[in-house]
């Protein structure tokens, strides 16, 4: 009985740090652009509008360095964006997928195909003009997507996930 609730140690865990990843698309770099630029389009100018109707009515000596603040906002995202870039990689192993980001803050996630539940493909409107697609993986336990990697062509994340499924329901 003591043996059944006793957590043995593993330790033939699969190195990740001698695989070759692969990056994603070089053209999702436009998508990921246009995204922003528009996003960008719509919030800053009302965020401005705000600012000047709202709360310059009330304070006249408004603080310019507010404005300065949102510039230099964007311009922090925007260098994220562009040296985060390169840094998009993932990696489809036998058991697993790894996918990691990001340049100020970096991130690697593993999913084990045992845990995989549901995978999905998303095409986003800008990322359609340029035949691209979003491979989303849901886990057991999980309301949201566990992993997802942006970028990839359509024909291989049709690739990927049958390679998933296939691997599913072994």
């Amino acid at each position: 009985m003591e043996d059944q609730f006793q957590n043995n140690e593993v330790n033939n865990f699969p190195d990740i740090s001698s695989v070759t990843f692969t990056r994603i698309e070089k053209s999702y770099f436009k998508v990921a652009l246009l995204s922003v630029f528009s996003y960008f389009l719509i919030i800053v100018p009302v965020l401005i509008l705000f600012l000047e109707k709202v709360i310059r009515k009330k304070e006249p000596d408004f603080p310019f360095y507010l404005y300065i603040l949102i510039l230099l906002i964007i311009v922090v995202y925007m260098l994220n964006l562009i040296l985060g870039f390169p840094k998009r990689q993932y990696v489809v192993r036998d058991k697993d997928l790894t996918y990691k980001s990001g340049f100020l803050t970096r991130k690697m996630v593993t999913v084990p195909f045992s845990r995989i539940q549901h995978v999905e493909i998303d095409e986003g409107m800008f990322s359609r003009l340029f035949k691209l697609a979003t491979l989303s993986v849901y886990t057991a336990g999980d309301s949201s997507d566990d992993l997802e990697i942006k970028g990839l062509t359509k024909e291989k994340a049709i690739q990927i996930k049958e390679f998933i499924s296939s691997k599913i329901n072994e």
